[in-house]
C-alpha cells in the first residue's frame, strides 16, 4: 500500500484526500475554505481532518501532492505581482502581438539591442550598459524580471548574460524564456516568461504555507505540485518554474475524474468559484495542447491538457452592465468572496448592507467589501496613491468600498489593488444567489438577501429597478450562469470537432436556443437545435447546484460523481512525474548541420553525428530535469521527427530535426 496525501487549493475550497496508489482506493476526504490572507490555515484545517484520524503507523503518507487553480485563477484575472520585462532584439511592435500591451504597461518594459539569427549566430552585441542603467533606475520597483531574447531558442546567451546581471544587481527572482518554451515565437515566449515572474510570490506562499503544516503534522516526505499537463514537481522546481502550474488545478481534476466517472469518452466541466474548466475525455485520458495553455485569452507556450477556462464561476463577481437602452448581468471574469460566506465570518457586515438598504438612492458601490491580503504592511513597489488607498484598507479592516473609492482615481487604485491580490473584493455572487433560492445554504443566507436586495434596486439603463426583488434578481443570475456555462461548453465542442475557436457569444440563434427564456420542447423548434451527443460530467463543489440547468439547456446525460467535489485532490495524488525537452537541428548552409544546445550552437559535418548528439543531449537534459522534479526513478524515451523536401532523381533535402525527449516517473 502507497499512501499519497493529495491536495487542491482553490479559490473558494480546499481539498485533502489520502488515495491509496496501489489499489486506486480513496480512503478519506475533507474540505476547508481557502483564506487567501492565511492560506496555511485552510490547508491546515483540510489536512487536519484526514490525518488526525489516519493511522500513520500502519500506513505512512509517502508523499504530498499540491494541485491548485490559484495560478489559473491570477491569469484569468490579470492578477500577480508588478514584474519587470527585458526584451532584447525586439522592436517596439512586438507589445502588440500575442497581447503584451494588455498585460504590461510600457515604462515596464526595456528595449534592449542585442538577441540573435535564426540560425544562432549574434545579430547585435548585448547592450549591458542600457540594461545595468534601467536597472539603477527602477529595479527596485518589480518584484521580479522575464527576460526575452531574440531567437534565444536558437542561442540563449543574451539571456542567460542578461539575467546574471539583473540578480547580481537587484538581488530579485528572474525567468529566462528559454528556460520555459523550446519552441519559437518571441512575442509568445515572452508573454509565458513574463507571467512566470508575475506568479512566483503567489505559487512560493503556497509552498511555504503547504510545507509549514507539513512540519506541524510531522511529515517529512516530499512535497509535489501538479503541472498543467497533469505530471508532478518537486517543490523546488516548482518555485522557479510557476507559470507551469497554469491549470494545474483543472488538470488534476481531469485525472481525477479519469479515475472517478468510469466514463472512457466524455465533456467534462469544472465550476469553481473563479473559473470553468472543460475539457474532452478521450478514451479515459485527457487531450494535451500542441500550442501551449489558453487561459483567460492569452495564449502561452505551457504544455499542458488541452482545456478551455473562462472566468465564470460560482464566485464570479456580478455586475450590472448597460449597453444603449439595455442592461444585462455580467458574470465575473473576477472573482469576489460571496456576502453570504463573508458573513458566516465576519455577521457585522450585515449591519452596514442593511444601513446601505436605509439610504434613499442606490449607489453603484453598494453591497461591496474589501479585505486586505497584507499582513505585512503594502510593498515598497506601489505607486504613492495605492500605498495610501492600502493603509486605509488594512487600518479598516472590513471596509465599505462605496467609502474608499469616492472617486474613480481612487476606484482605479483599488481595482490595481485586486488585480495584484493584495486585496479581497467581497460582492454579490451565483453562491448568493444559490442562498436566496435555497438550492445552496451553507453559508449566512439573511446576507445573500440583503446584498440580493441591494443590486436588485439598482436602476437599469431606463431608469427602472433591475428586478422586482431579491428573489427574481438571484433567478437571472442563475439563469445567466447556466446561460453562459451552456455557450461555453457548445464552444468547447465545436472545436474540439475541429471547427477552431468558436465563440457563440454573439450568436443569437444560438443564444436563443440555450436561453432559460425558452422551454426545452421550444428549444427544439425550429432550424437549430443546440446539444451534447457525449455525456456531460460535473465536476466542483457546486456542480451539483449549478449544472442539472446547465446539462437541461444542452439536453445532456449529466453524471456528477460522488466524490466530484474532491477530484482534484483525487487527481493530484495519482500523479506522476514527467519531463520533456527537445533540441533542434537545422542546416544553416550545404553540408553544415547545427544543433542547438542549451550551451549554444554546435556544428557537424555529418548529419548522423548531429542527430546522435541531438538525442544524447536531449535525453540527458530530460533526465537531469526528472531529477530535479523529484523522480527517484524514471525512463527516457527519444523520438526524433524529421523534416525533408523531395528532390528529383530520388533525393531529399534536409531541412530540420526535433529530436525530443521524455522521461517519464516509473
Amino acid at each position: 500500500m502507497a499512501v499519497v496525501l493529495g491536495l487542491d487549493t482553490g479559490g473558494t475550497y480546499t481539498d485533502a484526500v489520502l488515495l491509496d496508489r496501489t489499489s486506486r482506493q480513496l480512503l478519506a476526504k475533507a474540505k476547508a475554505l481557502t483564506r487567501r490572507q492565511d492560506l496555511a490555515r485552510g490547508l491546515g484545517q483540510a489536512m487536519g481532518q484526514i490525518l488526525d484520524r489516519h493511522d500513520r503507523e500502519k500506513q505512512p503518507v509517502e508523499m504530498v501532492c499540491l494541485s491548485t487553480t490559484l495560478a489559473t485563477n491570477a491569469v484569468v484575472e490579470g492578477a500577480g505581482e508588478r514584474a519587470g520585462l527585458v526584451l532584447i532584439g525586439f522592436d517596439e511592435g512586438v507589445l502588440s502581438r500575442a497581447g503584451l500591451d494588455r498585460i504590461i504597461q510600457p515604462h515596464s518594459v526595456l528595449f534592449l539591442a542585442g538577441g540573435h539569427r535564426t540560425d544562432g549566430r549574434q545579430q547585435a552585441a548585448l547592450d549591458e550598459a542600457g540594461l545595468d542603467i534601467w536597472l539603477e533606475k527602477k529595479g527596485q520597483e518589480f518584484s521580479a524580471f522575464a527576460i526575452a531574447s531574440h531567437f534565444a531558442t536558437r542561442n540563449p546567451a543574451h539571456e542567460q548574460r542578461a539575467a546574471d546581471l539583473v540578480r547580481a544587481k537587484t538581488g530579485k527572482p528572474v525567468t529566462s524564456s528559454h528556460e520555459l518554451a523550446d519552441a519559437l515565437g518571441g512575442p509568445r515566449r515572452a508573454l509565458t516568461a513574463l507571467l512566470n515572474a508575475r506568479l512566483i510570490g503567489l505559487l512560493d506562499r503556497l509552498i511555504e504555507a503547504t510545507l509549514t503544516e507539513m512540519k506541524a503534522r510531522q511529515l517529512s516526505c516530499p512535497l509535489m505540485v501538479v503541472k498543467g499537463d497533469g505530471s508532478l514537481l518537486g517543490a523546488d522546481f516548482a518555485r522557479a518554474r510557476p507559470v507551469e502550474t497554469i491549470l494545474s488545478g483543472p488538470a488534476a481534476s481531469l485525472a481525477g475524474a479519469a479515475l472517478l466517472a468510469g466514463e472512457k469518452t466524455a465533456l467534462i466541466a469544472d465550476i469553481g468559484g473563479t473559473t470553468t474548466d472543460i475539457a474532452l475525455l478521450l478514451d479515459g485520458s485527457p487531450q494535451l495542447s500542441g500550442d501551449g495553455a489558453r487561459v483567460g485569452g492569452w495564449q502561452t507556450m505551457v504544455t499542458a491538457a488541452r482545456i478551455r477556462t473562462s472566468g465564470l464561476g460560482g464566485d464570479s463577481e456580478v455586475s450590472l452592465q448597460a449597453a444603449g437602452r439595455q442592461t444585462h448581468l455580467q458574470l465575473g471574469p473576477r472573482r469576489a468572496l460571496p456576502l453570504s460566506l463573508l458573513a458566516s465570518q465576519q455577521p457585522e457586515i450585515k449591519k452596514q448592507l442593511t444601513e446601505q438598504l436605509a439610504q434613499p438612492i442606490a449607489r453603484a458601490q453598494d453591497g461591496r467589501f474589501l479585505l486586505s491580503l497584507m499582513p505585512a504592511g503594502p510593498p515598497g513597489w506601489l505607486t504613492r496613491s495605492e500605498t495610501a488607498l492600502a493603509h486605509q484598507i488594512i487600518e479598516a479592516g472590513l471596509a465599505p468600498l462605496a467609502e474608499i473609492a469616492a472617486t474613480q482615481v481612487a476606484l482605479g487604485a483599488t481595482d490595481r489593488l485586486i488585480a495584484r491580490g493584495l486585496v479581497q473584493l467581497a460582492s454579490f455572487t451565483p453562491t448568493d444567489a444559490a442562498h436566496i433560492t435555497g438550492s445552496f445554504t451553507d453559508f449566512d443566507v439573511e446576507a445573500a438577501r440583503l446584498g440580493g436586495q441591494l443590486m436588485a434596486r439598482r436602476k437599469d439603463a431606463l431608469g427602472e429597478p433591475f428586478a422586482t426583488a431579491e428573489t427574481e434578481l438571484a433567478e437571472k443570475v442563475l439563469a445567466a450562469l447556466a446561460d453562459q456555462s451552456a455557450q461555453r461548453l457548445l464552444e468547447a465542442a465545436l472545436a474540439e470537432q475541429g471547427s477552431g475557436e468558436a465563440s457563440l457569444t454573439g450568436n443569437p440563434l444560438i443564444a436563443a436556443s440555450l436561453s432559460s427564456q425558452n422551454t426545452a420542447p421550444a428549444r427544439q423548434l425550429g432550424w437549430i437545435k443546440a446539444g451534447l451527443s457525449v455525456p456531460l460530467i460535473a465536476l466542483g463543489a457546486s456542480a451539483a447546484t449549478h449544472y442539472p440547468a446547465v446539462a437541461d439547456r444542452l439536453g445532456a446525460e449529466l453524471s456528477v460523481p460522488e466524490d466530484a467535489g474532491v477530484a482534484g485532490a483525487v487527481g493530484a495524488a495519482a500523479g506522476s512525474v514527467r519531463q520533456q525537452v527537445m533540441i533542434l537541428t537545422s542546416q544553416p548552409e550545404d553540408g553544415v548541420f547545427r544543433v542547438h544546445l542549451p550551451t549554444g550552437p554546435q556544428d557537424f559535418r555529418d548529419l548522423k553525428k548531429a542527430l546522435q548528439q541531438a538525442e544524447a543531449s536531449a535525453g540527458d537534459l530530460a533526465g537531469q530535469r526528472a531529477r530535479a522534479a523529484g523522480a527517484k526513478t524514471f525512463a527516457v524515451t527519444c523520438q526524433a521527427h524529421i523534416e525533408e523536401v523531395n528532390l528529383p532523381g530520388g533525393k531529399s533535402l534536409f531541412i530540420e530535426a526535433r529530436t525530443i525527449a521524455t522521461a517519464q516517473e516509473g
